[in-house]
């Protein structure tokens, strides 16, 4: 969601006043059984698969809950509120280096974890993340905007934009489990950078293949080595870096 506000441009000794668009932010509560659990900040879209995708991928949730029985009220904040028969588990959670100050719930990744023998063409990989940036509208307008895709490599199958990076990671794997979209042999595509909390999902959710337009950290390609992710950093124009798990690319 986008808004617009008028700003002074500055060039050189001149100054004009000019429409801009800037990016919605907004704060989410996520409550369970009329309990508040946790707030994060995310852009007020795709906020049901943000849900299922965040709390799937981080086991919050020890029990049965229902998607279609989420309450979702959109006010001054966003707040969620999910019927669920189980405890609520925040062990251990984290901080993350997401610049908007994500959290995430270590879990230790079994070594080889991921086992997907998916194959992707490089010309494959270039034609389909220029498609996922061609989608990136919102960070074309505002230029604060990350993105992030599923795709089987031919096509997109999931595409989400948000404030945070692990947001819209967490929104495209939300919309494929509502799907029922098979992410085992799938590519997950982003705008940003491929951080440790990044890694750690697609691991999770046995994602063969992350590939991204900007670089990975140290302890995300650990990551990815020790999973058996396929990690590619900057795929820009005809050019890619591959870090790890390079027998994908073919």
């Amino acid at each position: 969601m986008i808004i617009e506000r008028t700003i002074v441009k500055v060039a050189g000794s001149e100054k004009t006043t000019a429409p801009d668009p800037i990016a919605v932010e907004k704060k989410l509560r996520l409550r369970v059984n009329s309990n508040d659990v946790l707030s994060l900040y995310c852009s007020p879209v795709m906020i049901r698969e943000l849900v299922v995708g965040f709390i799937m991928g981080e086991g919050i949730i020890k029990g049965s809950w229902c998607t279609e029985k989420m309450s979702i009220s959109m006010g001054e904040d966003i707040v969620v509120d999910i019927e669920a028969s189980g405890e609520v588990s925040l062990a251990g959670k984290a901080i993350t280096s997401g610049c908007i100050g994500g959290i995430t719930i270590p879990k230790e990744i079994a070594a080889n974890s991921v086992t997907s023998k998916v194959r992707i063409l490089p010309q494959s990989l270039r034609r389909v993340f220029g498609e996922f940036q061609q989608l990136s509208s919102a960070y074309q307008n505002t230029g604060c905007i990350h993105s992030a895709a599923i795709s089987d490599g031919n096509s997109i199958a999931a595409f989400a934009e948000d404030i945070g990076r692990h947001n819209a990671v967490d929104k495209v794997i939300g919309a494929s489990i509502i799907e029922d979209y098979n992410l085992s042999d799938s590519v997950m595509l982003l705008s940003g950078r491929l951080s440790s909390e990044i890694a750690s999902k697609c691991a999770r959710w046995s994602i063969p293949i992350v590939a991204s337009r900007t670089a990975p950290t140290s302890l995300s390609v650990e990551i990815a080595e020790k999973a058996g992710v396929t990690m590619v950093g900057f795929l820009r124009g005809a050019r890619f870096n591959i870090y790890t798990h390079p027998e994908r690319i073919i």
